[in-house]
Order: C-alpha cells, then structure tokens, then sequence
C-alpha cells in the first residue's frame, strides 16, 4: 500500500481534526496507508503569554512544515484560521475541508447569555479580536488573557477563574463537548476569525501525488468563502497581532461577505460588508479591505501595540 504520513499537532482537538481527515482519505483511497505523526509546537509549549507577543500563530505551523520537509510526513492538517495568509516558500494549501459551525460560542456556568453578565465581570479570551468586540459591547468587563487547549481553558473557567470564557464553537463541537456552549454569538453582529471552522490541508508545492490525494475532499462552497476571508485579511496585513474578523457565505446572488477592524484597547470598530461574484472571491476580499481602509481601517491597525 501507497504511505501518506499527517503531520499534526499533539492537542486533543488537532489530533481528532488530523484523524478526521486521515479517516475521509482512507475511505476515498483503498490502496492508501495514511499515519499520524503527532508533534508538539512552539506554540504549544508556551502558553504563559500572548500569542501576538511569542510571534503569531505561524508558531503552529513551523514544526509541520519542517517535518514535510525532512520528508517525516507528507501532508500537515490544520485548523484554517491558525494559518498566516501568506504560506513559507514551497508549501500550498491542497484541500479545504468543509467548514463547521463558524461562530464564537459563549460559555459560563452561572450567566445564560452574554448581556447576563454583571459590570465587572471577568471574561477570558486570547483573542484580539474578541477582545476588541467585546469591549465596543461592555467596555466595563475586565478581559484575561485565557490561553491553553480546549480542555484548559474549560477547566479554568470551571476553577472561576473566570466569569465566562469565549472559545470557537467549532473546536469544543469537534471534540463532543457542545454541551457546553451557554450561547452562540453569530454573524453578522458579531464576526468570526477568518476561516474560523474550516480544517485545511497543507503540503508541499511540488509534491503533486500528495496533492493529488488530498484534492478530492475539498469542499468548493467553504474554499470560496475562506478565499474571500483570507484576501481581505491579507489586503489589509493581518495577523494575530490585530483585530481582524471576516465571514463569507453564499447567497442566491453570490457572496456576501463582512469585514471588520478593531481597536482591542477602545473597543472601537470598522464594519465593512459587499457582495460579489460567486467565481471570483479573491475580488470581494479586495473590495470589503478598501471599503475598511476609506474607514481609517490601515491608522487603526498601525497603532495597535
């Protein structure tokens, strides 16, 4: 049998996503021995500080990428939103699986919705761009820094660490955990991180039978929709290190798709949204970033910290 090696991170939620996808090519590909090859990450492995601090969430990727390589695996999977917009030289995007719920998902065990929540109160999110949603709603909240896996971060807030912790819906669903969600925060009031729910598949460039393999489970609704997330975001350099959130979806005439900087710090937001041709994404992404530049969107994100 042809070998297929994923390289993943070792959390519970990365390997149930890299397990997934070895499981839809097994069963697409018969002649087809598809391994794990779990690995711990400098992102992994420091969770004492922010990750705009330590260096992105590229911190996720560069293990995989050095084990495809050294030839160690042939593939990486990953959570699409922890992907920068720009790959490192020689790698591709090959599949983009079809994405989950995208929302954010509210979670406290004494407060059944977010507007429950008293002055004060203590809620925990790494996220810039939670944060700075969070703040133009209730600047009177007091935000932690809540990093660590799913299960981490649950058992802090179960420890009252917190009041209410923020966490991705798809991930704690992933992971049979969905009970747990107290509420949903949607779109388009509230926005996602880019491709917050897609599961993409990385590889080498040249590596075509790779490639080959993984294409036939990507999903071109999701594809489209990430691609006009993904344009946006890199039109306007985002990174983890600014508050940035975009949501596309289809829509009888196209797409439509929601843009928004933020200020983490004042709690100010940019919202821009469009709509566009259902073949061209990359050109929506393009017109919803000058639509949040004409707002002031590049002096927002040059004077964050």
């Amino acid at each position: 049998m042809k070998k297929l090696r994923i390289a993943t991170r070792q959390s519970a939620l990365a390997l149930w996503q890299a397990e997934h996808v070895a499981a839809r090519l097994r069963a697409v590909h018969a002649d087809l021995n598809v391994e794990l090859v779990p690995m711990t990450t400098r992102g992994d492995q420091i969770i004492d500080r922010p990750l705009a601090e330590i260096g992105g969430k590229g911190l996720f990727l560069k293990e995989l990428e050095v084990a495809m390589l050294e030839h160690r695996a042939e593939i990486a999977v990953h959570s699409f939103k922890d992907v920068p917009m720009q790959l490192e030289p020689g790698f591709a995007i090959g599949a983009v699986l079809e994405r989950a719920d995208a929302a954010d998902a509210f979670i406290s065990n004494a407060y059944a919705r977010f507007d429950e929540l008293p002055r004060g109160a203590r809620v925990g999110t790494s996220s810039l761009r939670r944060q700075a949603q969070l703040r133009a709603l209730r600047p009177d909240l007091e935000l932690l820094d809540l990093r660590g896996n799913v299960n981490t971060r649950l058992a802090k807030l179960d420890a009252c660490d917190y009041d209410a912790i923020i966490l991705a819906c798809a991930g704690i669903e992933r992971l049979g955990l969905g009970s747990r969600i107290t509420a949903r925060l949607t779109a388009p009031d509230w926005l996602p991180a880019v491709a917050q729910g897609a599961i993409a598949i990385e590889c080498r460039a040249g590596d075509t039978a790779s490639r080959e393999r993984v294409q036939v489970l990507d999903d071109a609704h999701t594809h489209r929709c990430v691609a006009a997330e993904r344009t946006m975001n890199l039109r306007l350099h985002g990174s983890c290190n600014v508050p940035i959130a975009g949501y596309c979806v289809e829509i009888e005439a196209g797409l439509a798709l929601w843009g928004l900087v933020g200020d983490a710090r004042s709690g100010r937001l940019i919202r821009a949204s469009a709509q566009g041709a259902l073949d061209d994404p990359k050109t929506l992404g393009e017109r919803v970033a000058e639509l949040l530049r004409e707002q002031g969107a590049d002096e927002m994100l040059r004077a964050q910290p």
